[in-house]
């Protein structure tokens, strides 16, 4: 068996970025402030398939949006935390919360701010489109760009080395 099947048999809860994994990165505004961000929602189906395996999704976005706010209670996200400029910090919060090992722990980002939180976690990845950074330290590259289905691609990866597809 792989290294990288080994490391996702171990995954019980998987922690995402928002924009430029679950969005295309894109903002639109109007002269009223932000009012647009696009979804992919064959990402919402890949959290709602790992929560019917058991394994939870933690929404953690460096933005504090109304938009990303009513898109995790639609797609009933585990978690959703806003407005955090060091991911890293909050990631013993939530080991102890859900009783869980660093190796436990699965992180998609795909920018710098999600660096140090990637290094600490079991598994990382991240959409084909994110910066090299973050591509040279993720154990996983998808092959779809942020917003085009890559949370959706990991989720299946998860499901499949876990054996229960």
């Amino acid at each position: 068996m792989n290294q990288q099947k080994q490391k996702l048999q171990k995954i019980k809860l998987v922690i995402t970025d928002v924009d430029g994994v679950l969005t295309d990165g894109g903002m639109y505004y109007s002269e009223n402030g932000e009012s647009l961000k696009k979804f992919n929602t064959k990402d919402a189906m890949g959290m709602e398939l790992l929560l019917k395996y058991k394994i939870k999704t933690i929404m953690m976005t460096r933005e504090n949006s109304k938009i990303v706010k009513k898109r995790a209670k639609k797609i009933k996200v585990l978690e959703l935390y806003s407005g955090i400029l060091n991911k890293k910090s909050l990631l013993n919060k939530i080991l102890k919360k859900y009783h869980l090992k660093n190796d436990q722990v699965a992180y998609v980002g795909d920018d710098v701010n999600d660096l140090d939180i990637m290094k600490s976690v079991g598994f990382s990845a991240c959409p084909f489109n994110a910066m090299k950074e973050i591509k040279k330290i993720s154990n996983y590259v998808c092959k779809l760009n942020g917003g085009d289905g890559a949370f959706r691609e990991f989720s299946e990866l998860v499901i499949s080395s876990q054996k229960i597809s």
